[in-house]
């Protein structure tokens, strides 16, 4: 078919939007390179797979995959309030986290209107931003050097709220970064925000953080009214394939969430899975202990082979190295390894890998090992 142009009947945000681009498949890896037996690295899935009660409790839903799915997922709401002591009215259900942070752009933003992120934060904030035609207000990372390289700075994230900034969006853990903020800082920083901001702490990883230091940003809703709290099945649940996320916040909130909300955005699979996993406290457990041995493992191997570790609370190191990320992802591709490269996030040198089983670990380290070995001439 013959293509057309129809870049001119796009809205103004649309037109030099860049989507955005998910790790490779390993299928798709193995059908270009030619490589067999490969592993993927790259983004952030739990190496256990999913959750045994999920996968229980979706073999009780085949017999009715005819039907449409509970549009407003009684059950799993029923949950989710119960798991974070709110009303069921507090919830917004995703098709994955990302779905909801959609909602609150095209809830909150405009033209003419603002939302504040960092530097280094998770593609969807500017994505989202730029799609409904809002200006992003982007505040400087701390520096390499500092405690938490790369991480969210308060102070530099208030300064860029003014009159038109409707969203400031804040991941904690972060994401590519791994770095994390304190709860009770953070807590601070919410409740100092004008009453006009509404703000977001995208909590997507929190499941594997071991401190707790980073607190429960959903025990904060009644003293924040503003405050909105994202989370996500896709990590530490194991259940990235079926796409479930929700959103925590003050019911008049969630209410216009709601409205923006496709009616069956998520599947009966992902409700009746995520009921199930919620209730798996084990494989939670289980999944951040093989986590927290992989991330020493990981940070361990790569400081030997000379690349420089961000800290990490999440499922996933960041490293730099003294050459360039895409060419090392290139070589690690052709070893039949999947890693992400993140010159996107403005971040040449650096790769983001995924902490995998201890053998898949090994062998992206022993992988790296070989090739910066081959450009050292050692």
């Amino acid at each position: 078919m013959k293509h057309y142009d129809f870049t001119d009947l796009a809205v103004p945000g649309v037109r030099q939007l860049k989507p955005y681009i998910p790790g490779k498949p390993t299928a798709e890896l193995e059908r270009e390179y030619g490589v067999s037996n490969s592993i993927k690295l790259a983004s952030n899935e739990n190496p256990l797979g999913a959750s045994p009660r999920a996968i229980e409790a979706m073999r009780g839903e085949l017999d009715d995959l005819w039907l449409y799915p509970d549009a407003n997922g009684f059950e799993l709401k029923q949950a989710l309030a119960a798991r974070h002591g709110v009303d069921p009215s507090c919830i917004t259900l995703g098709n994955g986290s990302n779905d909801v942070l959609v909602f609150l752009a095209q809830v909150f933003l405009q033209p003419g209107l603002e939302a504040v992120f960092s530097q280094y934060c998770f593609a969807v904030y500017p994505i989202a931003t730029q799609m409904v035609g809002a200006t992003a207000k982007v505040a400087p990372a701390l520096p390499a050097d500092h405690v938490m390289p790369l991480g969210h700075d308060l102070r530099a994230l208030y300064e860029q709220v003014g009159p038109d900034t409707r969203l400031v969006m804040v991941a904690n853990p972060n994401n590519p970064t791994g770095t994390w903020l304190d709860g009770a800082r953070l807590k601070d920083f919410v409740a100092s925000l004008p009453p006009h901001v509404i703000c977001v702490v995208d909590e997507a990883y929190t499941e594997y953080a071991e401190s707790d230091r980073l607190g429960d940003a959903s025990t904060w809703l009644d003293e924040c009214p503003s405050l909105v709290v994202t989370r996500t099945f896709s990590k530490a649940y194991g259940l990235a394939g079926l796409r479930v996320g929700y959103a925590l916040s003050n019911p008049g909130i969630s209410d216009l969430l709601n409205r923006v909300r496709p009616a069956f955005n998520v599947n009966s699979l992902a409700l009746t899975a995520a009921r199930a996993a919620l209730d798996d406290q084990a494989f939670i457990d289980h999944s951040r202990e093989v986590n927290s041995a992989g991330l020493v493992q990981l940070g361990e191997g790569l400081g030997h082979l000379g690349a420089r570790v961000v800290p990490s609370a999440a499922n996933f190191v960041l490293a730099e190295f003294d050459r360039s990320g895409a060419e090392l992802n290139e070589q690690l591709l052709r070893a039949g390894i999947i890693v992400r490269p993140v010159a996107n996030y403005g971040l040449e040198n650096y790769l983001r890998i995924t902490v995998g089983t201890e053998a898949q670990n090994q062998r992206v380290l022993d992988a790296l090992g070989t090739i910066l070995g081959q450009s050292s001439g050692q």
